[in-house]
């Protein structure tokens, strides 16, 4: 029969391991902090991994100023951006020219060619627009360093879509599938 004495540190002991157990899955746990981003002027929602930061510029798609919105969520090396281009029209061709123009840069920012399969991408109300995923890996930066790029992009109406990962190494295969399968078109 146990000492009374002894049954308190027996329990001291086993709190004092779960909590050192408790504190090392909480040190190696992800920083990931999942929230849905809602953005009607751009006309999407996505789940980010930690409070984004915006940027907006224009640039020149083959002669034409269009305007780009970019929001960016940054965690564990890895960048989650979703840039939204204003397209001048709604044409299959604008919007044509305007991806080719997004998967280019992607390619010449690793200098690889991509890896392109087509995907359905969500719509809010119900079906869903066809869009290319891509997975990219090179040599970025003044110190070229290695690179990989998980990607997807999409045009609908008078806007086009860019959603990339990067960094050194992609996150975990739940994270891109949060980042990806969350995005959904108004």
């Amino acid at each position: 029969m146990p000492s009374l004495r002894r049954l308190p540190r027996a329990r001291a002991a086993a709190a004092g391991l779960l909590a050192g157990l408790l504190g090392a899955l909480i040190a190696c746990s992800p920083t990931y902090d999942w929230r849905t981003i809602s953005n009607s002027a751009s006309g999407y929602s996505i789940d980010l991994p930690a409070k984004p930061g915006a940027d907006e510029r224009r640039i020149d798609v083959g002669g034409t100023p269009m305007r780009m919105r970019v929001q960016t969520a940054e965690v564990s090396g890895a960048v989650f951006v979703i840039g939204t281009l204003d397209l001048p029209d709604a044409q299959p061709a604008t919007q044509q020219r305007a991806l080719a123009f997004l998967r280019a840069g992607l390619a010449r920012n690793v200098g690889a060619a991509p890896e392109a399969r087509t995907v359905a991408v969500p719509l809010e109300a119900g079906g869903s627009v066809e869009g290319v995923d891509m997975q990219l890996a090179g040599k970025a930066g003044a110190r070229d360093e290695p690179r990989t790029i998980h990607a997807r992009l999409v045009a609908k109406g008078t806007h086009a879509y860019q959603l990339a990962i990067v960094g050194r190494e992609q996150p975990a295969p739940e994270q891109v599938d949060q980042f990806f399968q969350s995005f959904k078109l108004y």
